[in-house]
C-alpha cells in the first residue's frame, strides 16, 4: 500500500486497506502478544501481579518504535509528542486511523470511553492519523474529524507514512499496546475485540501501576460507549469499491485503470458489487468527478451505506434504493458521508443522482 510508486503509492496503501476491510475490521481478529489469559487483571491478588523481567520481555515482546517525522499534533498544545517520552511512566496505545474510514470512526467511541477511564490511571492514547486520500492530509480537516468525535487525546499526522511503515502496518485501524517499558505487549487489527483490548489495557496499566507504587483504582467490567455505531460484519457481503483509476478494479461499466473522461450509460442488468456510473465523468488516480445529471448504481447487499465525497461548490445529490428516494445529501467537506440508513441486511438497488457538476467521489464502503 514502491516502482510502482505513482501507482503503487495509492494503491498499496489502499489495497491493504480493502484486506483489511475483508479480512480484519470486518471479522476482528485479534494479535494478542501475550496469549495469555487476561482475567487476573480484574481481580489482582494481594500479592500483586506477576511482573516480567527485561530478560523476559526482550524474549517475548518486540519494542514499539519511535514516531517518525510527524507532520503536525493535534490536541498536545502545539507540542511534538514521542512513544520514548512516557517511557518508564505510562502505558501507550498506539492506534493507527484515518478519519474518512468507517471502521476506523466505529472504534472512536471506544477510545474514547477507555482515555476517559484509564488517563488517570496512566495511560495515554496516541492516534496516528495516516492519510489514505490527499485531502485527509490537510491538517485542518483532520482536526475538524477530531472535533467531530469528540477525540480529546493526543493526535499525531503521518502524511508521509513513515511510522506506520516503521511499524510494518498495512491496515485502517490497528492499535498497538506499549508497557511502561516500551515494547508492545498486545497487537489488535480492524474492529472488534473491544473486551480483550480493555483486558491487557488494564493488565499493562496494573503492572505500571504496580512498579510505581501507584494504587490501581479501575473498573471490573466495561459497559460500553454510549453511541457507538453496531453493525453484524457476517451479514455484509459487498466490499469497498473505489472510483480512482488507481483502483476501480470493480468499475463494470468503463474502462479501468486510466485517466481521463468516460461518457457511460448504465445497463438494465447489474451485477453484484460492481460499480456503475453513467453520464460523463472525468476520472483522476484518486476519485471520479461527475457532471451535471450523471449518475451512480450498484447493487449491495448490506444495512449501510458511506460515500467519501467532495464537492467544491457544494452540490446535492439524490440517493435512490430499490427505486424509491430515501435521501438527499448536501455534499461538501471532504469527508465521509452516510447515504444509507437501512433497517436489514438484504440485497438491493443503490443509485445516486447528481444535481451539478463538480462532485468528487472516491469510495463507497458498506456497514
Amino acid at each position: 500500500m514502491l516502482s510502482v510508486f505513482l501507482v503503487g503509492g495509492i494503491f498499496y496503501v489502499n489495497s491493504t486497506k480493502e484486506i483489511a476491510s475483508e479480512d480484519a475490521r470486518s471479522v476482528g481478529t485479534i494479535h494478542d502478544a501475550n496469549d495469555e489469559k487476561q482475567e487476573s487483571i480484574l481481580a489482582p491478588s494481594s500479592r500483586g501481579p506477576k511482573l516480567l523481567s527485561i530478560e523476559e520481555k526482550i524474549a517475548k515482546f518486540p519494542l514499539a518504535n519511535e514516531i517518525s517525522s510527524p507532520d503536525g499534533f493535534i490536541n498536545t498544545e502545539g507540542k511534538p509528542i514521542t512513544v520514548s517520552e512516557f517511557k518508564g511512566k505510562k502505558v501507550a496505545l498506539l492506534d493507527i486511523w484515518t478519519y474518512s474510514c468507517i471502521n476506523c470512526i466505529r472504534t472512536i467511541p471506544h477510545l474514547n470511553e477507555w482515555h476517559k477511564k484509564y488517563e488517570d490511571q496512566g495511560l495515554v492514547i496516541i492516534g496516528l492519523h495516516t492519510p489514505e486520500f490527499a485531502f485527509e492530509k490537510v491538517q485542518k480537516n483532520v482536526e475538524d474529524a477530531v472535533k467531530q468525535y469528540g477525540i480529546k487525546y493526543p493526535v499525531v499526522l503521518d502524511n508521509d507514512f513513515s511510522t506506520w511503515n516503521a511499524y510494518g502496518n498495512r491496515y485502517w485501524p490497528r492499535k498497538y499496546l506499549i508497557d511502561i517499558d516500551g515494547y508492545i505487549v498486545y497487537d489488535h487489527i480492524g474492529e472488534g475485540g473491544y473486551e480483550e483490548t480493555e483486558k491487557a489495557i488494564q493488565k499493562a496499566l496494573l503492572e505500571r501501576n504496580t512498579r510505581l507504587g501507584v494504587e490501581t483504582k479501575m473498573p471490573i467490567t466495561s459497559s460500553g460507549p454510549v453511541g457507538g455505531i453496531v453493525t453484524d460484519s457476517g451479514q455484509v457481503r459487498s466490499h469497498e469499491l473505489y472510483f480512482g483509476s488507481a483502483r476501480n478494479t470493480d468499475f463494470e461499466n468503463g474502462i479501468q485503470g486510466i485517466t481521463g473522461g468516460q461518457t457511460l450509460t448504465i445497463p438494465a442488468d447489474l451485477k453484484p458489487d460492481q460499480l456503475y456510473l453513467g453520464g460523463t465523468w472525468s476520472i483522476t488516480p484518486e476519485y471520479a468527478e461527475s457532471s451535471e445529471g450523471s449518475i451512480i448504481s450498484m447493487q449491495y447487499k448490506a444495512k449501510d451505506v458511506y460515500m467519501v465525497a467532495s464537492s467544491e461548490q457544494g452540490s446535492e445529490v439524490e440517493v435512490f434504493v430499490d427505486g424509491k428516494l430515501v435521501n438527499t445529501i448536501l455534499i461538501k467537506s471532504e469527508k465521509l458521508y452516510t447515504i444509507v440508513a437501512g433497517t436489514d441486511y438484504k440485497e438491493h438497488t443503490l443509485e445516486i443522482k447528481v444535481k451539478k457538476s463538480g462532485v468528487k467521489v472516491f469510495a463507497f464502503t458498506f456497514g
